[in-house]
């Protein structure tokens, strides 16, 4: 068996699949290049100050410094809690985004009346930019006049007015409460996509043997969504890992809430700081490389398995 693989390996590819690589990288080639001028030069130019004592007053002086800028870091605890509040964020928000995504995805999988118009109206949230979406936000949760603090009042189950966006212990989460109602529906809009594409085959065979639906979901559903459901995964977290305009529009620069991509808007705009933020900015591209590799990794283990 390994020597048949071996020997499949080795095979020389056809002239016809050899003529459809070279018209593959033909299509590629322009986004490739277009992409290495958008992205690549930038990307390039920041990993270079990161390594110099460069300021916005005076960028062409910059003097090369080596790895200073990453010590420093290392040794700042305002730039460890922001790695621990993105941390935070993404594994909460993204992990509460999926369940409840897939719980939506299959309610609106059903046949029902108006599944159409209910499929639409879902994505509401979503389509809402996320600086009005946290610009409404920040005035429901306001101490003073926000309708959260006058149902709970009117309920009693507080006595007096929280501070959502202003307390320490509340902050963070009552951010993840908005990332969740808006993204929510993304991730439903893409479980329910993979759900579309699974076989009809296989729910008929295990209505025909009387398998428990809960049996159905675990053993049919959530095996053949998991490609699907993996994608989803891996683009809500690399989103959420650079996380900047929710948290800005709502908290500003609080330490309690800031993420890796405020702390380097901080350092690079308000200390005009570029080669300090540019590191900051280093590291959080290398962190979310680093889930890239080990997602893609993963995925292809689970694939040749």
């Amino acid at each position: 068996m390994t020597a048949s693989r071996d020997s499949a390996h080795t095979t020389p590819l056809s002239p016809l699949s050899l003529q459809r690589i070279r018209a593959a990288w033909h299509f590629v080639a322009p986004m490739l290049l277009v992409l290495a001028l958008v992205a690549g030069w930038p990307l390039l130019r920041t990993m270079w100050f990161s390594l110099t004592d460069a300021n916005l007053a005076e960028l062409s002086g910059a003097q090369f410094i080596g790895l200073d800028n990453y010590r420093a870091l290392f040794d700042d605890p305002d730039w460890w809690q922001a790695v621990r509040n993105t941390l935070i964020f993404a594994g909460i928000s993204v992990s509460l985004e999926t369940v409840l995504g897939l719980i939506v995805a299959l309610a609106l999988n059903a046949r029902f009346p108006g599944r159409g118009l209910l499929r639409a109206a879902i994505l509401v949230p979503w389509a809402i930019p996320t600086v009005v979406s946290a610009k409404m936000w920040g005035w429901m949760y306001n101490d003073v006049f926000g309708i959260f603090n006058h149902l709970l009042l009117a309920s009693s189950l507080i006595d007096v007015p929280l501070a959502w966006t202003a307390s320490p212990d509340l902050a963070l989460a009552a951010i993840i409460a908005v990332d969740v109602w808006k993204t929510t529906p993304f991730m439903a809009l893409l479980l329910l996509a993979g759900l579309q594409m699974l076989p009809r085959e296989c729910y008929e065979s295990a209505a025909v043997d009387g398998v428990h639906p809960v049996k159905v979901f675990f053993r049919i559903t959530l095996p053949l969504l998991w490609p699907a459901l993996a994608v989803a995964l891996i683009f809500r977290l690399l989103d959420a890992l650079r996380i900047f305009d929710l948290v800005y529009v709502m908290t500003g620069n609080s330490r309690d809430t800031m993420s890796m991509s405020v702390y380097a808007r901080q350092q690079l705009v308000d200390f005009q700081d570029v080669g300090y933020g540019s590191a900051a900015a280093t590291l959080l591209f290398l962190l979310i490389a680093l889930f890239t590799v080990v997602y893609l990794t993963v995925a292809k283990v689970g694939r040749e398995r």
